[in-house]
């Protein structure tokens, strides 16, 4: 398969050529060669757009009394990711991506060049939004790898969010202080909420004399970050801004995965495993837990797929009711007669649209401005109550109901993700380093890539209830499709 480098797209159809060939073992072997469309590399932001005259220097790292860089060590602007790699080879390869293009990124990792002197880097790391595991992986990697790579000696924690640029001193940082942050669950900076005042940030960025900055949030967070990034560009100043995607959701686009999800799928198995026995315990038992998941359901997905004791996995993607025929309370009637007990998973922004709510409830709003969600758990648990006491009178019947979102949220990452911080922190100091800026670092098809922050930002990662996974999640659980003829 051949690929040609084009800065513009194309969506040529993939041409095919067929060449035969004999030999002592196959005497008729025939091998197909594709030609896919020329590829568009998405630019990267870097200082020098609108920075004249930066430094160019060597990458202390060649210096390194303990490591000596391997031929082939350092990246160059041609070390390219694609971000679609499957393609039905029978239609024309642009249809195969959607979009009538093949996109790809830039390679994370060490330049040779780098724009940034250490001994006047004053770098400075922020924690926003909502807890997950590996916060203080990511941290502690950041300050270990700017200090024992780079020799960057100026490193600050920005405590309490947004807000704790322009209203908090910073807290300066070093590898022994963070040797066993990693070991804990939350964030040592502490977070929040809102606070964002992009002024009062950016000013305050300036005064304080930081020129790096990593930004560690979800999606709502890389918005802000965004602003920053735009307002340093305006501003023409030499700080470099990237963000480090975090949503224990896993609802952030074009990575594979954000970190901290696997530790919560892993710690949801405990919540459905204590449903499962509660249920199974019980006459007419249901388990019910609700997971995390405002927009997207991966964690009850993935939980799912991994316990085998669901019955029923309900998410934002994929509507349901509760009534009539081909409905969930039929269903239940029916596993309970067939085994006794249930076990149901809901993320949390499912069945937002069947719940009554009123006016004032519609236009609530968080500090981040996000749609206030109903409680779809304790809704769901009195709605099975009334289902079971109108249609079995009398006939005993228990649900329990498990709620494991801020257990989850406030454990320490497990050693993949752990592993994953570690890669996510490495890769964005090397491209802060080497002057890029506006930009996200996160695994594309297993390798990690250099994304421009303002794709991140819009970006989502839903579950395709068309797609493979969710088919596998029908045949394990057997539920109705929950479409109304």
């Amino acid at each position: 398969m051949e690929l040609a480098m084009h800065p513009n797209s194309s969506s040529a159809p993939a041409t095919t050529t067929t060449t035969t060939t004999t030999d002592d073992d196959n005497p008729t072997s025939t091998t197909t060669d594709f030609s896919l469309p020329p590829v568009t590399l998405q630019k990267l932001p870097h200082l020098s757009d609108y920075v004249p005259n930066l430094t160019a220097l060597t990458n202390p790292i060649d210096r390194s009394t303990f490591y000596h860089p391997f031929p082939g060590f350092y990246l160059s602007p041609s070390d390219v990711i694609l971000r679609h790699i499957l393609f039905d080879l029978s239609f024309a390869a642009a249809a195969a991506t959607g979009s009538g293009r093949l996109l790809a990124y830039h390679r994370a990792g060490p330049r040779r060049t780098i724009h940034f002197d250490p001994a006047a880097v004053r770098a400075a790391i922020v924690t926003c939004g909502g807890l997950c595991p590996g916060l203080n992986t990511v941290i502690r990697e950041l300050v270990v790898g700017l200090w024992e790579l780079y020799g960057v000696r100026q490193i600050f924690g920005v405590p309490s969010g947004y807000r704790g640029f322009y209203s908090m001193e910073p807290v300066k940082l070093d590898p022994k202080m963070v040797h066993k942050w990693h070991k804990r669950g939350g964030t040592a900076l502490a977070t929040s909420r809102g606070g964002f005042d992009l002024d009062k940030i950016v000013n305050a960025i300036e005064q304080r004399g930081f020129n790096q900055l990593y930004v560690i949030g979800g999606d709502g967070t890389m918005r802000g970050a965004v602003k920053i990034f735009r307002e340093i560009q305006r501003r023409k100043l030499n700080i470099s801004i990237t963000g480090i995607p975090k949503t224990v959701d896993n609802d952030i686009g074009i990575i594979d995965r954000s970190f901290g999800f696997q530790t919560a799928v892993e710690m949801a198995q405990e919540a459905i495993n204590a449903a499962h026995v509660e249920a199974e315990s019980a006459v007419n038992g249901i388990g019910l837990v609700k997971l995390m998941g405002r927009s997207t359901g991966h964690i009850a997905l993935h939980a799912t797929l991994s316990s085998r004791d669901v019955d029923c996995c309900l998410i934002p993607e994929n509507d349901f009711y509760l009534e009539g025929s081909g409905g969930l309370f039929e269903f239940l009637d029916q596993r309970l007669k067939q085994n006794g007990h249930a076990v149901i998973v809901v993320a949390e922004g499912a069945g937002q649209e069947i719940i009554p709510r009123t006016d004032e409830q519609k236009e609530e709003k968080d500090e981040s401005g996000n749609p206030v969600f109903l409680d779809v758990g304790p809704w769901l648990k009195s709605e099975l109550k009334k289902w079971w006491e109108r249609d079995h009178p009398g006939e005993l019947f228990t649900v329990k109901y498990i709620d494991p979102t801020y257990m989850i949220r406030a454990v320490p990452a497990n050693a993949t993700d752990n592993l994953y911080c570690t890669l996510l922190a490495h890769s964005a100091i090397h491209g802060v380093m080497a002057g890029y800026t506006g930009f996200v670092s996160g695994p594309i098809n297993g390798n990690y890539g250099y994304i421009p922050i303002e794709e991140v930002a819009v970006a989502q990662n839903v579950v395709d209830t068309k797609d493979h996974k969710w088919a596998w999640v029908r045949s394990v659980t057997n539920q109705p499709d929950f479409l109304k003829c």
